[in-house]
């Protein structure tokens, strides 16, 4: 693959110095019913136990006459106890395996599948989480990587180094979906050298129950405070450790008299936070908004490879088992995808000349 990549670059193939970084998620060979979390295992084992109550219940209504019985229809009640009783202990000794696992999962027929959460509202899959960056003119995946991460959110910054690397070149655009969305990562790639351009969830309780939020108000650089609706300053007062990121803290010392507060805050004082390094989210949103086409292009690059893929596997998706053996298949799956690529791009008689020399 990687090699296959070295000759695109040596034909021309990639002149654009951007790449659309999406990830998808692929069915492993292992059922849902076959992967246990948590939540999984309270479900199983309450709903073992609800049954070996009703059994045993039927059972003894059985034994004080109160229902009709038969030795047959006893003695597959009891089966049913016995049954059950043995799945419990089963699941017991699979609960200790599964809480000692570093994610508190574990899958039975693909140790390395693991369940992420899907497009589909309260659906989830057992898979794998399958990352590529595609370049924005010929569409061809430059890289792509195999993960059992279920989340997009860390992978921002590897996937756009993977792919400059690719790419050869020194300079790189990084477009992405929300899903990508994080202040560190954003902030690594702007340290690296790689314009990240990623959209914000601009979802807002206080804009949901009609109050102001933080788009109301205007941060100013120089006096490192922010302007409110109602043209007070809220100035820095201290700083606040949050999930390892240092975060500033601003208010006004008018909010209590404020006509406005009812619009602006349930408290005493509007608090407003600002990340240390804010200023590198407020450079991506402007260019942004400079050029919202870029999230369409976004749309038309990333997406289509996927289900072009997708589509080839049919429904079973993968068919090796452990993450080695899965990536392996993927990476062949992408050859395919960028050989039918090119032979689109400089037909088939260029390409086979080309691989020759």
């Amino acid at each position: 693959m990687a090699e296959f990549i070295v000759l695109c670059r040596s034909w021309g193939l990639f002149t654009e110095a951007t790449a659309a970084i999406d990830g998808s998620k692929f069915k492993a060979v292992n059922h849902r019913d076959r992967n246990f979390t948590s939540n999984k295992m309270k479900t199983r084992m309450a709903l073992i136990e609800q049954s070996i109550t009703e059994y045993l219940r039927q059972l003894d209504r059985m034994d004080r006459k109160e229902t009709p019985s038969a030795p047959r229809q006893v003695a597959r009640l009891k089966e049913r106890i016995t049954t059950l009783k043995q799945e419990m202990r089963w699941l017991r000794v699979l609960r200790v395996r599964m809480e000692a696992s570093p994610d508190g999962q574990v899958s039975l027929v693909d140790p390395d599948a693991r369940s992420m959460a899907s497009q589909g509202k309260g659906t989830g899959i057992v898979g794998y989480n399958v990352q590529t960056a595609v370049d924005t003119k010929n569409h061809l995946i430059v890289t792509h990587e195999l993960t059992n991460v279920g989340s997009d959110r860390h992978q921002l910054k590897n996937m756009a180094e993977a792919a400059r690397e690719a790419l050869g070149t020194e300079k790189l655009t990084a477009i992405a979906d929300l899903g990508y969305y994080s202040g560190e990562q954003i902030e690594a790639c702007d340290d690296a050298g790689i314009v990240p351009l990623i959209p914000k969830n601009f979802t807002s309780t206080s804009r949901a129950d009609g109050r102001y939020d933080k788009s109301d108000f205007v941060y100013l650089r120089r006096r490192d405070a922010y302007r409110c609706p109602a043209g007070e300053y809220a100035i820095r007062r201290f700083t606040s450790i949050e999930k390892g990121m240092a975060i500033y803290k601003y208010w006004s010392s008018a909010c209590p008299r404020c006509a406005l507060r009812s619009k602006c805050t349930t408290s005493v004082y509007r608090r407003i936070g600002r990340w240390e390094h804010e200023q590198v989210l407020e450079k991506m949103q402007a260019r942004l908004d400079r050029d919202p086409t870029r999230m369409q292009l976004r749309r038309q690059t990333a997406e289509h490879p996927f289900g072009t893929i997708k589509s080839w596997m049919a429904a079973t998706h993968f068919l090796c088992r452990t993450l080695p053996k899965v990536s392996a298949e993927m990476s062949l799956h992408v050859l395919a995808y960028n050989l039918k690529r090119v032979m689109r791009i400089v037909g088939t008689g260029a390409l086979m000349e080309a691989l020759r020399a």
